[in-house]
Protein backbone atom coordinates (compact mmCIF):
# COMPACT_ATOMS: atom_id res chain seq x y z
CA UNK A 1 0.00 0.00 0.00
CA UNK A 2 1.23 3.68 -0.91
CA UNK A 3 0.76 6.89 1.58
CA UNK A 4 1.41 10.53 0.57
CA UNK A 5 2.24 12.17 3.53
CA UNK A 6 3.08 15.54 4.22
CA UNK A 7 6.00 16.78 5.65
CA UNK A 8 5.78 18.39 8.89
CA UNK A 9 9.05 19.45 9.85
CA UNK A 10 12.54 19.36 7.90
CA UNK A 11 16.10 20.41 9.92
CA UNK A 12 19.56 19.98 9.89
CA UNK A 13 20.95 17.15 11.94
CA UNK A 14 24.85 17.37 10.25
CA UNK A 15 26.33 19.37 7.21
CA UNK A 16 24.87 16.74 4.94
CA UNK A 17 22.02 15.02 6.99
CA UNK A 18 18.26 15.87 6.95
CA UNK A 19 15.53 15.08 9.86
CA UNK A 20 12.53 14.64 8.38
CA UNK A 21 8.91 13.98 10.30
CA UNK A 22 5.92 13.58 8.42
CA UNK A 23 2.29 13.42 9.02
CA UNK A 24 1.52 9.07 10.56
CA UNK A 25 -1.43 7.29 8.93
CA UNK A 26 -4.10 6.02 11.23
CA UNK A 27 -2.81 2.56 11.87
CA UNK A 28 0.43 2.34 10.67
CA UNK A 29 2.82 0.16 12.51
CA UNK A 30 6.51 -1.06 12.07
CA UNK A 31 9.03 -2.58 14.14
CA UNK A 32 12.52 -0.65 15.66
CA UNK A 33 14.75 -0.70 12.67
CA UNK A 34 12.50 -1.64 10.08
CA UNK A 35 12.68 0.74 7.10
CA UNK A 36 10.13 1.63 3.73
CA UNK A 37 10.30 2.72 0.06
CA UNK A 38 10.35 6.35 -0.14
CA UNK A 39 9.61 8.44 -3.23
CA UNK A 40 9.19 12.16 -3.60
CA UNK A 41 5.30 13.69 -4.75
CA UNK A 42 6.71 15.51 -7.69
CA UNK A 43 6.48 14.88 -11.21
CA UNK A 44 9.04 12.68 -12.84
CA UNK A 45 10.38 11.01 -9.28
CA UNK A 46 7.14 8.92 -8.32
CA UNK A 47 8.20 6.23 -9.23
CA UNK A 48 12.16 6.39 -8.23
CA UNK A 49 11.82 4.52 -5.08
CA UNK A 50 14.42 4.43 -2.15
CA UNK A 51 14.85 2.45 1.00
CA UNK A 52 14.73 4.44 4.54
CA UNK A 53 14.67 3.47 7.83
CA UNK A 54 12.39 5.09 10.41
CA UNK A 55 14.12 6.68 13.12
CA UNK A 56 10.77 7.58 15.08
CA UNK A 57 9.29 5.00 17.74
CA UNK A 58 6.09 3.52 16.62
CA UNK A 59 4.66 5.14 19.75
CA UNK A 60 5.47 8.98 18.41
CA UNK A 61 2.39 10.71 16.44
CA UNK A 62 4.74 11.07 13.29
CA UNK A 63 6.72 9.32 11.30
CA UNK A 64 10.49 10.33 11.33
CA UNK A 65 13.42 10.03 8.90
CA UNK A 66 16.73 10.74 9.30
CA UNK A 67 18.49 11.43 5.56
CA UNK A 68 21.67 11.66 4.50
CA UNK A 69 21.61 13.75 0.89
CA UNK A 70 24.25 13.49 -1.78
CA UNK A 71 24.15 17.09 -3.87
CA UNK A 72 26.61 15.77 -6.29
CA UNK A 73 24.71 12.53 -7.06
CA UNK A 74 22.10 14.55 -8.80
CA UNK A 75 19.53 11.89 -7.48
CA UNK A 76 16.81 11.10 -5.11
CA UNK A 77 18.62 12.62 -1.87
CA UNK A 78 19.49 15.73 -3.76
CA UNK A 79 15.85 16.51 -4.46
CA UNK A 80 15.22 15.62 -0.50
CA UNK A 81 17.60 18.00 0.26
CA UNK A 82 15.66 21.24 -1.30
CA UNK A 83 12.66 19.44 0.01
CA UNK A 84 10.42 22.40 2.57
CA UNK A 85 7.36 22.02 5.42
CA UNK A 86 4.46 21.41 3.39
CA UNK A 87 6.01 19.37 0.80
CA UNK A 88 5.00 15.45 0.33
CA UNK A 89 6.32 12.39 0.02
CA UNK A 90 4.79 9.11 -0.73
CA UNK A 91 5.65 5.77 1.52
CA UNK A 92 5.06 1.98 1.27
CA UNK A 93 4.31 -0.51 3.93
CA UNK A 94 7.42 -1.28 6.03
CA UNK A 95 9.53 -3.64 5.79
CA UNK A 96 13.15 -5.04 7.10
CA UNK A 97 15.37 -7.83 8.50
CA UNK A 98 17.37 -6.06 11.27
CA UNK A 99 15.27 -5.87 14.65
CA UNK A 100 16.39 -6.39 18.00
CA UNK A 101 16.99 -9.74 19.18
CA UNK A 102 18.35 -9.58 21.94
CA UNK A 103 22.12 -7.74 24.24
CA UNK A 104 24.85 -6.89 22.07
CA UNK A 105 27.32 -4.64 19.74
CA UNK A 106 25.92 -2.90 17.39
CA UNK A 107 28.46 -1.68 14.48
CA UNK A 108 27.55 1.19 11.94
CA UNK A 109 29.09 2.79 9.03
CA UNK A 110 27.53 6.64 8.71
CA UNK A 111 23.89 6.84 7.52
CA UNK A 112 23.82 2.69 8.12
CA UNK A 113 23.29 3.80 11.85
CA UNK A 114 20.06 4.84 11.02
CA UNK A 115 18.15 1.28 11.86
CA UNK A 116 20.05 1.72 15.27
CA UNK A 117 19.12 5.21 16.50
CA UNK A 118 14.78 3.78 16.65
CA UNK A 119 16.32 0.29 18.59
CA UNK A 120 18.02 2.41 20.98
CA UNK A 121 15.49 5.49 21.11
CA UNK A 122 12.65 2.04 21.85
CA UNK A 123 15.30 0.44 24.28
CA UNK A 124 15.61 3.84 26.64
CA UNK A 125 12.03 3.92 26.53
CA UNK A 126 11.72 0.70 28.37
CA UNK A 127 14.58 1.01 30.39
CA UNK A 128 16.46 -2.20 28.84
CA UNK A 129 19.17 -0.08 27.54
CA UNK A 130 21.39 -2.19 29.15
CA UNK A 131 25.32 -3.21 27.96
CA UNK A 132 24.48 -2.77 24.93
CA UNK A 133 27.28 -0.85 23.09
CA UNK A 134 28.10 1.02 19.60
CA UNK A 135 30.70 0.38 17.55
CA UNK A 136 30.43 4.01 15.12
CA UNK A 137 32.27 4.51 11.99
CA UNK A 138 32.58 7.76 10.40
CA UNK A 139 35.14 9.81 7.84
CA UNK A 140 35.36 12.55 9.93
CA UNK A 141 33.80 13.72 13.43
CA UNK A 142 31.78 16.31 11.64
CA UNK A 143 29.87 12.87 10.03
CA UNK A 144 28.90 11.70 12.75
CA UNK A 145 25.25 11.55 13.04
CA UNK A 146 23.12 12.18 16.79
CA UNK A 147 26.72 11.69 18.40
CA UNK A 148 24.72 13.49 21.19
CA UNK A 149 22.10 11.69 21.96
CA UNK A 150 24.01 8.44 21.56
CA UNK A 151 26.66 9.66 24.18
CA UNK A 152 23.71 10.32 26.58
CA UNK A 153 22.39 6.96 25.54
CA UNK A 154 25.23 4.71 25.85
CA UNK A 155 28.04 6.31 27.69
CA UNK A 156 30.89 4.82 27.73
CA UNK A 157 29.41 2.04 25.72
CA UNK A 158 29.55 4.60 22.36
CA UNK A 159 32.44 4.40 20.56
CA UNK A 160 32.80 6.78 17.96
CA UNK A 161 35.52 5.76 15.09
CA UNK A 162 36.72 8.31 12.76
CA UNK A 163 39.25 7.00 9.76
CA UNK A 164 39.91 10.11 7.92
CA UNK A 165 40.99 12.74 10.25
CA UNK A 166 42.35 13.10 13.71
CA UNK A 167 38.72 14.36 16.00
CA UNK A 168 39.15 17.41 17.99
CA UNK A 169 36.95 15.89 20.43
CA UNK A 170 37.00 12.13 22.49
CA UNK A 171 36.17 10.50 18.98
CA UNK A 172 38.85 7.76 18.67
CA UNK A 173 40.92 7.73 15.28
CA UNK A 174 42.04 5.03 12.88
CA UNK A 175 44.46 5.81 9.87
CA UNK A 176 42.20 3.31 7.58
CA UNK A 177 39.00 1.52 9.27
CA UNK A 178 37.80 -0.67 11.69
CA UNK A 179 39.55 -4.25 11.17
CA UNK A 180 39.90 -7.58 12.83
CA UNK A 181 42.10 -6.36 15.58
CA UNK A 182 40.51 -3.34 16.26
CA UNK A 183 37.04 -5.89 16.98
CA UNK A 184 39.02 -8.10 19.02
CA UNK A 185 39.94 -5.24 21.31
CA UNK A 186 36.39 -4.38 21.75
CA UNK A 187 34.19 -7.50 22.04
CA UNK A 188 34.16 -8.67 24.76
CA UNK A 189 31.91 -11.62 24.79
CA UNK A 190 31.27 -13.60 21.65
CA UNK A 191 27.93 -15.25 22.57
CA UNK A 192 26.39 -11.34 21.87
CA UNK A 193 24.24 -10.47 19.64
CA UNK A 194 26.10 -8.44 16.78
CA UNK A 195 24.58 -6.09 14.74
CA UNK A 196 25.82 -4.52 11.31
CA UNK A 197 24.85 -2.21 9.28
CA UNK A 198 26.54 0.22 6.53
CA UNK A 199 27.29 0.52 3.14
CA UNK A 200 27.63 -2.92 1.13
CA UNK A 201 31.54 -3.14 1.16
CA UNK A 202 31.32 -2.27 4.78
CA UNK A 203 29.09 -4.68 5.91
CA UNK A 204 30.99 -7.46 4.09
CA UNK A 205 34.47 -6.34 5.77
CA UNK A 206 33.10 -6.45 9.49
CA UNK A 207 31.07 -9.88 8.88
CA UNK A 208 34.20 -11.37 7.01
CA UNK A 209 35.89 -9.82 10.49
CA UNK A 210 33.43 -11.14 12.95
CA UNK A 211 33.76 -14.72 11.59
CA UNK A 212 36.94 -14.83 11.43
CA UNK A 213 37.05 -13.90 14.87
CA UNK A 214 34.57 -16.77 16.15
CA UNK A 215 31.43 -15.06 16.22
CA UNK A 216 28.71 -17.79 15.07
CA UNK A 217 26.57 -16.82 11.66
CA UNK A 218 22.86 -17.26 14.08
CA UNK A 219 24.45 -14.03 16.10
CA UNK A 220 24.51 -11.59 13.20
CA UNK A 221 22.34 -9.38 12.24
CA UNK A 222 21.86 -7.49 8.93
CA UNK A 223 20.16 -6.19 6.34
CA UNK A 224 21.01 -9.51 3.47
Amino acid sequence: MSYKLEIQSIEDVTHDVKRIRLAKPDGYQFTPGQATEVALDREGWRDEKRPFTFTSLNSDPWLEFTIKVYPEHDGVTEQIGQLSKGDSLCIDDPWGAIEYKGEGTFIAGGAGVTPFIAIFRDLKAQGKIGNNRLIFSNKTEQDTILKEEFEQLLGDNFINVVTREKPAGDSLFLDGHIDKDFLASHISDKDDAFYVCGPEAFNDDIIDALKALGIEADSLVFEE
